[in-house]
């Protein structure tokens, strides 16, 4: 498994991406595409993104924030969603594609 993408809840969009812009200048990492709520920074191996919360509720350090595991098959993202909600976590949306590297659903 390996990090696939990371996500962070902003409260201010223009600043953030002004922030992600500067610090990302001299790097891998470019500035791929922005929508309304998102704006994404990639390279060869993940993506980077800052957003506005889904339920637009204020960003927090948890609201807001996701991230994704790369794996080799459907069936194992399924097992791993279970076993997160298993384990205590909340659904917030079923297993499926999400960005650029959602390759396999």
């Amino acid at each position: 498994m390996k990090m696939n993408y990371f996500v962070l809840g902003t409260n201010n969009m223009p600043a953030a991406v002004q922030f992600y812009d500067a610090l990302f200048e001299k790097t891998e990492f470019i500035q791929t595409f922005a929508t309304e709520r998102m704006t994404y920074w990639q390279n060869d191996a993940m993506a980077f993104a800052v957003a506005i919360p889904f339920d637009k509720k204020e960003a927090t350090n948890g609201n807001g924030t996701m991230l994704g595991f790369g794996v080799d098959s459907v069936e194992e993202v399924i097992r791993l969603h279970q076993k997160a909600i298993d384990l205590g976590g909340r659904c917030e949306g079923e297993p499926n594609a999400r960005g650029h590297f959602s390759l396999l659903m």
